[in-house]
């Protein structure tokens, strides 16, 4: 039977089990209904002595119910008060029991669950990986409703439970215990209940075991209230670092603070009504809706399976070939050792893959030396990556993952010459960026077990992988590079094969439209600067210089020679720029001497001046709004175009892709995502004004349109 589990021992401790419908315990109706019974039942209960709050579920608490939050309007704003209001006195109700509480934390407990956590007097967790606490919100664009601000602020203090709130930090049991979120650990978790339990029963005579540090009488709050000096410092400064960081496109940030600050200057009932007020305004917002749409729902659709076959069985690697030691292969190898898959990285010579490895040696030293893994664990890693130049060292690879120059040829002959060490059935994967994937299988004896799998620089720290399917790609080779994916702590897309793909398509129109806007005398300066301003990590020109210039012409050579040149659009006006800038001027990017930009020894960097007398036209005056737009609507519109053609198999893997590949600003939820909260027929006029103006690459795609004939939005 699920629900809440009462359960009184001789002792009078009472242990409630939570065991709700579904998967996981979560903030919903039948939670409040149950834990509004369960409190009324332990207020009645005779003989008392304590209460220890478990779970039967894997996860300990799940949170909040997201799909009310994403549904919630602003006429459902009281409603969504009242439900708060309820919530926070059940939780005020079940720390002001005149016994102990403790939270026997089994699994993760995050948002809505260590909320939950933070209402009990006692917290125990199992010190295991699998335990994670904090409170995320912020990156779902929420603040913690359910009481985590105020009391973080009154357990830790407010700048010790900032980075808390603001970055929604998610800390193992250990950590936490060290910084006073928990208050001991457990090593298994069969000696969590018991051990809540020893608790109380040591407790029995101290009353103060029952009282919450905050209700006590004469409570201070740790490090002062907002009036102390050291705090009103801090209230002062951090807007403006805020602003910096969120260049204010992010409303959750900014609530929290204030919630926060308001934590340490009021009563704890008072602010948890501030708290309150403050989920509701953000709720509502755009930004929320997109960021739980996408880094939630989209999140669990991807990395839940949606795009892989689901008739095929699990397909572990255990031995990968990486061929090719340079940047790209020396990433993917340590990777793939991290997950503790044997490598073998290949190279056009000795000295060319020892090298490769030695990039991993570097990374793992690094480890070693913050103390984030010990000197045997790096050994073994370091082990598993056998460089060589020796193609018979690829026998029995049951992947292998080519990861040499944006070349056909080149290409080709390594497939030719290589594919037969492959193990039986063996999987061949191309880490091309945007070489079409059925052209490259030409060669290949079994196309059907060739895939595109492309990866981001650095492999190491880009959490995305590209999954690319040919004409002839089989579902076994796509669930093999799916789950190798996952194996190496990856978030895999899969898109259709075309020229480009989904992400790199995608991006090359943001590069494109900082040429055009060039080209159109806007200063380069204000170009980087509003494409920063909507929320893009780096602007179009100073991206194209790390890109490199240089290999956009190769590229752009390569297309040419493919016959497949300005297949997705007039690139005339980006070739003429590129020409100017490596053919006459010798500006190739920032490795080839400098670009856009001159880059000094010391990494600073400043404008090329002769780019001024090149494009720079004084009375050119476009509209802020207008340079905003253009920049961020040429990458929506081409996803939107990708989604429409069928490279996208998925809105999830495009807004996703769009995240974590591109660099999409956060606040849209990805480029599809923005469309549904900007509003379709709105994108459609706004398209049309950008269109009348600057020209057809700006003209809506017809998907638009129909879904909104059809009275739907992108999901």
């Amino acid at each position: 039977m699920s629900g809440f589990i009462y359960e009184k021992d001789a002792d009078g401790i009472v242990t409630v089990t939570m065991d709700m419908n579904g998967p996981v315990n979560s903030m919903n109706e039948e939670y409040r209904q149950l834990m509004g019974d369960t409190i009324t039942r332990l207020q009645a209960e005779e003989g008392l002595t304590g209460v220890v709050l478990a779970s039967a579920k894997k996860v300990f608490f799940a949170g909040g119910n997201l799909y009310d939050l994403l549904a919630a309007q602003e006429e459902d704003i009281p409603q969504f008060m009242q439900e708060l209001d309820l919530t926070k006195g059940q939780l005020r109700s079940l720390e002001k029991l005149p016994v102990p509480v403790v939270a026997a934390i089994n699994g993760a407990a995050l948002g809505g669950g260590f909320e939950i956590c933070l209402a009990c007097n006692h917290r125990i967790a199992w010190d295991n990986r699998a335990v994670q606490l904090g409170l995320p919100e912020v990156s779902l664009g929420l603040l913690p409703g359910g009481g985590g601000v105020v009391r973080m602020v009154n357990l830790l203090g407010l700048q010790a439970a900032l980075p808390y709130l603001l970055e929604g930090t998610r800390v193992s049991p250990e950590k936490a215990l060290a910084a006073g979120m928990i208050h001991e650990t457990v090593a298994s978790v069969d000696e969590l209940v018991p051990r809540a339990k020893a608790w109380i029963l040591e407790n029995k005579d101290n009353e103060a075991a029952a009282v919450q540090p905050w209700d006590v009488k004469g409570h201070k709050i740790p490090g002062g209230n907002a009036a102390h000096p050291a705090n009103a410092q801090m209230i002062t400064a951090a807007p403006a670092m805020l602003f910096q960081k969120t260049r204010g496109l992010l409303p959750a940030p900014i609530k929290i603070l204030d919630c926060a600050v308001e934590a340490a200057r009021l009563n704890l009932d008072t602010a948890l009504v501030v708290e309150s007020r403050g989920l509701a305004e953000l709720a509502i917002t755009p930004e929320a809706k997109n960021q739980i749409s996408t880094f939630f729902f989209g999140m669990n659709k991807v990395n839940g399976g949606a795009s892989r076959p689901q008739d095929i069985e699990p397909q572990k690697t255990t031995k990968v070939g990486v061929l090719g030691a340079g940047m790209m292969g020396q990433g993917i190898a340590y990777v793939s050792a991290m997950a503790g898959i044997e490598v073998v990285l290949k190279d056009i010579s000795q000295e060319a893959a020892d090298q490769g490895k030695a990039y991993s040696e570097t990374l793992l030293a690094k480890r070693v030396a913050k103390g984030r893994m010990d000197q045997a664990k790096a050994d073994a890693i370091l082990a598993l990556i056998k460089p060589t130049a020796e193609d018979a060292d690829l026998q029995g690879c049951d992947l292998v993952i080519e990861a040499v120059f944006e070349n056909m040829e080149l290409k080709h002959k390594i497939t030719k010459d290589l594919q037969g060490y492959l193990a039986e059935d063996g999987i061949w994967g191309s880490n091309t960026s945007t070489l079409p994937i059925t052209q490259l299988a030409e060669v290949a004896t079994k196309p059907e077990n060739f895939i595109g799998i492309h990866f981001f620089s650095p492999v190491d720290k880009m959490p995305l992988v590209e999954i690319i399917c040919g004409e002839q790609t089989g579902d076994v080779a796509l669930a093999k590079a799916f789950d190798y994916c996952k194996q190496i702590r990856k978030t895999p897309i899969v898109v259709n094969d075309s020229l480009g793909f989904f992400t790199s398509r995608t991006f090359g129109t943001y590069l494109d439209e900082g040429m055009q806007l060039l080209v159109d005398g806007v200063h380069p300066i204000q170009v980087d600067n509003l494409g920063k301003a909507i929320g893009m990590p780096v602007g179009p020109l100073q991206v194209h210089d790390e890109v490199s210039l240089e290999l956009t012409k190769k590229a752009g050579q390569t297309h040419a020679d493919l016959g497949v040149l300005d297949q997705w659009g007039d690139g005339s006006v980006g070739r003429a720029v590129i020409a100017t800038m490596v053919d006459e001027h010798g500006r190739g990017g920032r490795h080839h001497g400098g670009g856009f930009y001159e880059y000094a020894a010391d990494g600073s960097r400043s404008l090329w001046p002769t780019l001024l007398d090149l494009y720079h036209k004084p009375e050119t005056d476009l509209p802020a709004q207008d340079i905003k737009d253009r920049l961020l609507f040429r990458q929506v519109i081409e996803s939107l175009k990708c989604l429409e053609g069928g490279v996208l198999r998925s809105v999830a893997d495009g807004n996703i892709g769009s995240i974590m590949g591109i660099g999409a600003p956060v606040w849209t939820g990805g480029f599809i995502q923005f469309v549904n909260t900007y509003g379709l027929q709105r994108f459609i006029d706004r398209c049309a004004e950008l269109e009348a103006a600057y020209g057809e690459r700006f003209k809506a795609p017809a998907i638009v349109s129909d879904k909104l004939a059809a009275g739907e939005i992108f999901e």
